[in-house]
């Protein structure tokens, strides 16, 4: 008859074989993770490269066209208007013929979502709302990054806060070409 002691050694020893297999599995697999993620980064690079060397009037040699690259794990955004501000730049003050592109492009993603909204007839837009159309997860703080944008447009002219919490483009704010 085997010993207590016996059968919790010979366990012990298939867990710790199990655990060291696993563990071997996820160094593979984050080993492959680190050549993907490196391979995604060269694209990206090799898109905004592209990019700058395509726009109308870009100098490549000029290293403040430079799109900033995403962070890890995030999508690329797409590129829009080649004169669009940098992200986290201040967002100046609505007036006739201002361009969306004055705008970072978070800030025209919000513009583009509340316009195409209008253009259906929809009505306004609360942030969740907008989060779950730029595929976000409708956690606090995305949303709440969301509102913080929302509510700086709001008080730079570019768009409207009919009731608390539901948004909308100002009525005098045109389509993504700008102006009035």
């Amino acid at each position: 008859m085997p010993s207590v002691v016996g059968l919790l050694e010979q366990r012990e020893l298939t867990a710790r074989r199990r655990m060291d297999e696993l563990r071997e599995e996820a160094d593979h697999i984050n080993a492959e993770l680190a050549v993907v993620e490196r391979e995604w980064n060269e694209w990206v690079i090799a898109r905004s490269r592209v990019g700058e060397v395509l726009a109308p009037g870009g100098d490549a040699a000029d290293p403040d066209a430079a799109e900033d690259l995403p962070e890890r794990g995030e999508p690329p955004v797409p590129s829009g208007s080649s004169g669009a501000a940098k992200p986290k730049s201040v967002v100046p003050m609505w007036r006739a013929g201002l361009a969306w592109s004055a705008l970072s492009l978070d800030y025209q993603r919000i513009l583009q979502a509340l316009a195409d909204r209008d253009r259906l007839g929809q009505g306004p837009l609360t942030c969740q709302e907008m989060a779950a159309c730029f595929g976000l997860d409708p956690v606090p703080a995305k949303i709440e990054a969301l509102r913080s944008k929302a509510k700086r447009l709001v008080a730079r002219g570019w768009l409207a806060e009919p009731t608390s919490g539901r948004f909308t483009l100002a009525k005098a704010v045109a389509g993504p070409g700008g102006g009035s």
